[in-house]
């Protein structure tokens, strides 16, 4: 039996479509502090990064493409779920509903100005991984 090598080894970029590249930019940048590494308004597209992915928030209808909400949660990591809602909903985020203790994570929910579905997660119980 030959070993096959492992075809896909990571997970690059997560784009999120937006109808203002500008206003989803400040959103990214400004309340969310996200190290912005590409601007380019002209192409339909700026780039956010998290440390291991990227949010690549696109017009998507200004690329030729079909604009769909991403309803799916992008879990974004933080040190202290509750410290980081407090300092976002200070900046205006509106989150939906309470924080929620799973037993392993803590989890809050909440949408950029487009509506796609973002959450602040903190892994507090150890990960256990198949083989």
């Amino acid at each position: 039996m030959s070993t096959i090598a492992q075809l896909v080894t990571g997970v690059d970029f997560v784009a999120l479509p937006t109808h203002d590249v500008e206003k989803a930019a400040e959103f990214y940048g400004e309340t969310l502090g996200l190290r912005r590494s590409v601007y380019m308004p002209e192409r339909h597209f700026a780039e956010f990064e998290t440390g291991n992915l990227t949010l690549s928030v696109i017009d998507a209808e200004g690329m030729g493409l079909e604009h769909h909400v991403q309803h799916h949660e992008v879990a974004l990591h933080v040190e202290d779920v509750h410290a980081a809602r407090s300092l976002l909903e200070e900046r205006g985020v509106q989150f939906r509903g309470q924080t929620l203790d799973t037993g392993v994570c803590h989890m809050a929910f909440f949408n950029d100005p487009d509506g796609n579905g973002l959450m602040l997660h903190n892994r507090y119980a150890p990960r256990s991984t198949e083989a």
